[in-house]
């Protein structure tokens, strides 16, 4: 029971709480800090409760608590100790009354209020008094008021006052918006060095490489007399003119009289004119310049292959995974049931073999730089072959084994771009079908697979220097339909099947040891998946098991060693390969 006893002290008789539970209890008032900032911002209306007046260039003055302004802003933090130092309680100060008075009362009560008649002058006055949360806020509604007719000017304004994010935000849009902002004043008024740093972008978004080519000859004919002559003829060294259709190039280029009068320039038409020769027939081995290389969005997507067993029908699709969406790509010309995909200089995919009921020598490929896309015949393959594995070194497409009209295969042929031509190369050491190829410091792996009688996991690696192919470590499951994948020094074989079931397991070989060494398991089993390296992970995407379909995919996380799962979008048919390529501009 708790009571109250007299006790006597020094300073004299006090009463004294005496409990069993001796605990003491910590109170904290929520509002106090709150109501101490109402209180003081009461007082800085006052001119004799404050103590520092801010002068503004306009005359006006603005009441403060030097305490206050050295906590919130870093400018006065800075200022106010030489103040404190003479005792002065006057400062004069380069910033409107109105604005000076806003950010005052910010410092007071947390609140700002940013319109569009006055977020440029907040911010540049946030970023004087060094503070970040207004210059920050300002910066985000003005990325809100971007359009066409205005990034450029506020692009120049975020410069000037160094708003990172802002100047990263407007240059984005910029660049994704071109075809809109070239039709508007500010483009016009852009300097050289402007004009230079925008159409040297290599994310440039542009539907096609005319657009570039009209908004130079548009920036040089608006002041003729200053920007024609060296101007013109550095802005063209930016423009890729081999991108250029050659019809094009004979109506609208060759022609030009402002390109006539330079005759640096015929250089440039010269060398489209020679591209567009060569393109129709050396296909990827053309030598390159930057001229010549094609603007890239910077945004990377999947093209996925399928095969629909009820429909017997093959399909292209890109797969978005920032989105998780899928969208309808090229169809291929072949209907191809075990094709495999290749990808050259990330601009060439190649699908190869695996017609479904013919013969499967067929190649074809698409430039998915071009702005029409579509699937090109290419090439015949010497042998035809289904199941096969793809392998690309050096921009040369290496077909490995695989299944041919004289049964299983261990051939293995190239197709070497400098003359345009397959040819074979020494065979593996074994027959393989329903495998897969990875390829590791420019060396082939042929993983797994079947040589008609029986399941295999041998591995076997082929250097195209010594053109021998050697025995390395052998997985410790036989698979067929086994996932390969290369990422940094690391090749990954996963899941896939054999006689005894279908395999969530994988594994992993490292090249330093010679040895492969177990993952953690998927979260399904699944055979016959495409997979894909994306931003340091593993994709593992689609595939079947032994009662269904797979409309899902997998992530490995090499760093954490686990798994991740996602629900794809139906699509049709069962995804078993793909490559990660740039998003096409030209969609």
């Amino acid at each position: 029971m708790d009571d109250i006893r007299s006790t006597s002290s020094e300073q004299g008789s006090k009463q004294v709480l005496k409990s069993y539970n001796c605990e003491s209890t910590k109170y904290e008032n929520s509002n106090h800090a709150v109501e101490v900032l109402k209180g003081l911002q009461s007082m800085q209306k006052v001119e004799n409760l404050s103590d520092i007046i801010l002068q503004t260039d306009d005359g006006q003055k603005v009441f403060g608590h030097k305490a206050v302004l050295l906590v919130v802003s870093p400018y006065f933090r800075a200022m106010l100790p030489s103040i404190y130092d003479r005792n002065q309680d006057f400062v004069n100060i380069s910033i409107d009354s109105t604005t000076l008075r806003m950010l005052v009362d910010y410092m007071y009560t947390g609140v700002i209020t940013v319109t569009r008649e006055n977020v440029k002058v907040l911010l540049a006055a946030a970023n004087i008094l060094q503070m970040d949360y207004v210059k920050d806020v300002c910066a985000e509604f003005l990325q809100t008021q971007l359009n066409p007719s205005n990034c450029l000017g506020i692009k120049a304004f975020a410069d000037l006052h160094n708003s990172v994010e802002l100047l990263s935000s407007c240059e984005a849009y910029i660049k994704k918006q071109f075809c809109e902002v070239v039709e508007y004043d500010e483009f016009l008024s852009l300097s050289f060095e402007e004009m230079i740093g925008l159409i040297s972008c290599n994310d440039l978004n542009v539907p096609s490489e005319e657009k570039v080519f009209e908004s130079v000859i548009k920036w040089v004919q608006h002041e003729l007399d200053l920007r024609a002559d060296d101007s013109l003829l550095n802005l063209m060294s930016y423009v890729r003119l081999p991108l250029i259709g050659i019809q094009y190039i004979l109506k609208e280029v060759v022609d030009h009289p402002l390109l006539q009068r330079i005759p640096k320039c015929k250089d440039y038409v010269i060398e489209a004119l020679r591209f567009n020769l060569l393109k129709t027939q050396q296909i990827f081995t053309i030598p390159q310049s930057i001229r010549s290389k094609p603007r890239q969005s910077g945004h990377k997507v999947f093209l996925v292959l399928s095969w629909s067993r009820a429909m017997k029908m093959s399909y292209t699709n890109w797969y978005d995974p920032e989105t998780n969406r899928f969208q309808i790509a090229p169809g291929l010309k072949e209907c191809r049931s075990n094709a495999d995909l290749g990808l050259v200089s990330d601009q060439f995919v190649f699908a190869v073999g695996g017609v479904y009921n013919s013969s499967s020598r067929s190649v074809e490929f698409i430039d998915i730089s071009t702005r029409s896309l579509r699937w090109v015949p290419m090439i015949d393959m010497l042998i035809s072959r289904r199941n096969l594995g793809i392998g690309v070194v050096n921009n040369c497409i290496y077909a490995v084994g695989g299944e041919g009209d004289t049964g299983h295969l261990n051939t293995v042929e190239v197709f070497d771009g400098s003359i345009q031509k397959w040819r074979m190369v020494s065979s593996m050491s074994t027959k393989r079908s329903r495998f897969r190829i990875g390829v590791l410091n420019s060396l082939l792996y042929a993983v797994g697979g079947y040589n008609g009688s029986s399941y295999l996991k041998s591995v076997e690696c082929y250097n195209p220097t010594l053109d021998t192919w050697t025995p390395v470590a052998e997985m410790s499951e036989p698979r067929i339909g086994v996932g390969v994948g290369v990422l940094g020094n690391i090749m990954y074989a996963i899941g896939g099947c054999n006689s005894s079931g279908f395999f969530k397991c994988g594994e992993k070989y490292s090249p330093s040891t010679g040895n492969w060494t177990p993952i953690a398991d998927m979260h399904l089993c699944r055979a016959c998946a495409a997979v894909i390296i994306f931003n340091g992970m593993v994709y593992v995407i689609g595939g079947f098991n032994k009662t269904s379909v797979l409309f899902s995919i997998e992530i490995y996380n090499p760093d954490t060693n686990t798994w991740s799962i996602k629900i794809l979008p139906k699509c049709i048919g069962q995804i078993y390969d793909g490559v990660v390529v740039n998003k096409p501009l030209y969609d």
